[in-house]
């Protein structure tokens, strides 16, 4: 679902920002940052300067995507701050060199797709009029010609990833059939009950558990059970005595997997097949007899059925290891002038940790 990107800065915000900028954009974890951190200029990638207002407002978008920041004392802000920004400045240079790679490419939003996606926008928030739709941009503290750098953006870093990364990864059949046989339980569909259940509430004093009452609810428990053994119809005995909320339903509930179930109570449902009673049995509350309506078997799908969806798997556990080669080739390439060595060297440590 498409939504307008959000920019808006509420009071919370402004503290975290007020944070950011006495830690001079990172703080504590690298040590005590000189006075020239607090240059305008972080960072120029093959020319193209990250700007520290860039970065705090990155800072911001990360906190209120976390959640909970509104609460954190100075402190707590400030360190996770610190946590956050080596991920974020490595992100940043990886999105420019992203957005570099695919100007050179040649990709670019058209107008026609510009439009197109202003329509799905405006038909997934309900907008119906030029109005609504300028009234929701200034909501969001934006105009359209950001809106559309900001799209404009995200559709360049994808299709780079896309055709770069993604259209050179093959998977071939040994690598598929390894994985099928190594992860069986992803191609197998348990088998599963359709049951009726009847129920014979147990009902409580202001003293608790009544013996008296429970053992009336256990001896008409056991004459339901008797009759329905007896062969007269589930529903009719629902409909008659069940006290439980599926009795609007005639009892239905499921579909149940066993191996979903406590396995104490696994073990009564394991030997009985459609059509069996279980025996009246003791739960929180009251006493309850279920049969069987119905089972399906479990399946396991066969290999060459699951050939694309396994394709699918492995080439996306292959995605993370080829975008980390991808990206050190960028970078590798590209002129990466850094302002601020304490960033430098946190943004390294951070590719480093991405390649193990």
């Amino acid at each position: 679902m498409q939504h307008l990107p959000r920019r808006r800065r509420s009071q919370p915000w402004r503290r975290v920002l007020a944070v950011s900028a006495g830690l001079a954009v990172v703080a504590g974890t690298y040590g005590a940052l000189r006075a020239e951190i607090l240059e305008a200029i972080l960072v120029k990638v093959n020319g193209e300067i990250i700007s520290k207002s860039d970065l705090e407002a990155r800072q911001v978008a990360a906190l209120r995507q976390r959640g909970g920041s509104q609460n954190m004392s100075d402190a707590e802000l400030k360190k996770a701050i610190a946590d956050m920004t080596p991920q974020i400045i490595l992100d940043t240079v990886d999105e420019m060199l992203l957005l570099q790679r695919g100007r050179e490419l040649g990709y670019h939003l058209t107008e026609e797709r510009f439009n197109q996606i202003l329509d799905n926008i405006k038909k997934e928030n309900k907008i119906e009029t030029q109005e609504q739709f300028d009234a929701a941009l200034k909501a969001e503290n934006m105009t359209l010609s950001e809106l559309r750098r900001s799209i404009e953006k995200q559709m360049i870093v994808n299709q780079v990833q896309q055709n770069e990364v993604m259209a050179h990864i093959s998977v071939t059949e040994d690598e598929a059939k390894v994985y099928y046989a190594a992860h069986p339980n992803e191609f197998a569909t348990p088998s599963t009950m359709m049951l009726r259940e009847i129920l014979v509430a147990v009902p409580k004093d202001a003293k608790g558990l009544n013996v008296a009452k429970d053992e009336e609810a256990k001896a008409k428990a056991d004459a339901l059970r008797a009759r329905l053994a007896a062969g007269e119809s589930v529903e009719k005995i629902v409909a008659e005595a069940s006290d439980a909320s599926s009795k609007a339903n005639g009892g239905l509930i499921g579909p149940i997997s066993k191996e979903d179930l406590d396995p104490a109570l696994r073990a009564v449902f394991e030997p009985l097949k459609t059509g069996d009673l279980t025996p009246v049995l003791r739960t929180a509350a009251g006493f309850e007899v279920y049969k069987i309506d119905s089972m399906t078997e479990a399946k396991t799908i066969p290999f060459d059925q699951a050939r694309e969806q396994i394709a699918d798997k492995v080439a996306n556990s292959k995605r993370m290891g080829e975008f980390v080669k991808y990206m050190q080739k960028l970078r590798a390439q590209a002129v990466i002038d850094w302002k601020n060595a304490e960033l430098a060297v946190a943004a390294a440590k951070q590719a480093a940790t991405s390649v193990k």
